[in-house]
């Protein structure tokens, strides 16, 4: 056998120690690739008030209190908007306050009242804040109307309860309820449709503070 030429010794080096860390190298490449496996979701007991009617479900901890309204109770007037807390398309009231539904999980509403726009009225016995959206027109797709609504029920009970906006002028005294207290404390509900103006008159309307012509 004649002897290899340095060239060839190396050559036969080099692949020798590619075929051994081959299988290592195939490993770890796979190792790397390779997903995390899967861990079951948890899953917890909630039981709320919703509507006058007591409701307990198993829920992933992650579900949002307006999928757990919309996908696990059926309530699907309480609509999915931006899904980010921008829009209020999703507003609800629970405990008596607003709140955008889809910022906060279920499960940190153990034992919550919470209203819906089907808990506010019925077709044959609307609320007076949906018969004003009614007569007003405060509406014109509808999608952001249930929130607008809740939202707007809402607003007249923190107006009661002398709880100041932004724009309250003077703290220590009960807000007077004008078009731009209105304004102040409907604006994190949007209407794509613009019907600003007549969602408006609604409230002034069951506030009680439009006059008959319609200024204020």
């Amino acid at each position: 056998m004649s002897p290899l030429s340095r060239r060839e010794l190396l050559k036969a080096g080099a692949a020798s120690a590619g075929a051994v860390a081959a299988p290592g190298l195939a490993q770890a490449a796979t190792a790397a690739v390779a997903p995390a496996p899967a861990r079951p979701p948890v899953v917890q007991r909630v039981s709320l008030q919703v509507n006058g009617r007591r409701h307990t479900r198993e829920v992933d901890t992650r579900t949002t209190l307006l999928d757990l309204l919309r996908e696990h109770l059926q309530l699907t007037g309480t609509k999915k908007g931006c899904d980010h807390g921008q829009c209020g398309a999703c507003t609800a009231i629970v405990d008596g306050r607003r709140i955008n539904t889809c910022l906060t999980l279920a499960v940190m509403h153990e034992g919550a009242e919470v209203t819906t726009i089907e808990g506010l009225g019925t077709p044959e016995r609307l609320h007076p804040m949906q018969d004003a959206f009614v007569r007003h027109d405060g509406y014109q797709c509808g999608y952001c109307t249930p929130g607008q609504i809740c939202s707007a029920v809402a607003v007249l009970d923190e107006v009661r309860a002398g709880i100041p906006s932004h724009v309250t002028a003077d703290l220590t005294a009960k807000p007077a309820l004008g078009p731009d207290e209105i304004r102040e404390r409907m604006s994190g509900n949007l209407c794509r449709c613009g019907a600003y103006a007549n969602i408006l008159d609604a409230i002034e309307d069951v506030a009680g503070t439009r006059s008959a012509g319609g200024a204020t």
